[in-house]
């Protein structure tokens, strides 16, 4: 089973979002991610668990959404409401993430969210970020190459950690063969996937944020 995380960051077009969950989805709603539960076609039943310091929504009343348990963070603590949910889901064997309003305005929220896949992919785990405009989730090595369809406008890549090294980029405007890519210069930025066409990414050693863009 997947679980979907509901961040407090803007969604703008719900409809889009709401096609990357399932019904049998666990759905957990952090804080004022609960303002996108009705937005996106869910139901109040269809919330599972609610994690949060709500300090941006009041906490909810347990009569309103009465399949979720409710976990009360204190305002003063080393976890956000994202990563205290990421936590928590791990904790109950979840493995499958995709992670929804997590993206916005808050640029240090936004780091800090997209640091959430590392955080999982090292606890043996895997995670996909959804927002309004691009799809992200790490290509790792050692494992089969991430293939990208040329139904995204483009693509980028880059590194999170000090390096990447072994990059290989095929079948698209920009390819790459055993490239390194360091966190400071990130030379992997908008690519595009040759027409009709996958493009294949690969690397040696390391970890790449991939970022497909609509």
């Amino acid at each position: 089973m997947r679980v979907i995380i509901l961040g407090s960051a803007e969604i703008k077009n719900y409809e889009k979002i709401s096609r990357f969950i399932n019904p049998e989805d666990f759905i957990i709603a952090c804080d004022g991610g609960l303002n996108h539960v009705e937005k996106l076609g869910l139901s109040p039943s269809a919330v599972d668990l609610i994690v949060g310091d709500f300090d941006s929504h009041s906490r909810p009343n347990e009569q309103d959404f009465p399949s979720a348990q409710i976990v009360q963070l204190s305002c003063e603590k080393d976890d956000t409401d994202v990563f205290s949910a990421v936590k928590e889901a791990l904790h109950r064997g979840f493995t499958d993430f995709i992670l929804l309003g997590v993206i916005g305005q808050r640029f240090d929220h936004s780091l800090v969210n997209i640091s959430v896949l590392l955080y999982l992919q090292k606890n043996g785990a895997a995670g996909v970020i959804y927002d309004d405009y691009s799809k992200m989730q790490l290509v790792v090595a050692g494992t089969k190459p991430t293939l990208i369809p040329d139904t995204y406008s483009y693509f980028s890549l880059m590194t999170l950690e000090k390096e990447a090294v072994g990059v290989t980029i095929k079948n698209a405007k920009y390819p790459l063969e055993n490239a390194t890519i360091e966190n400071s210069y990130q030379l992997g930025v908008s690519n595009q996937v040759i027409p009709e066409q996958q493009a294949e990414v690969s690397l040696k050693t390391g970890s790449l944020l991939l970022i497909q863009v609509w």
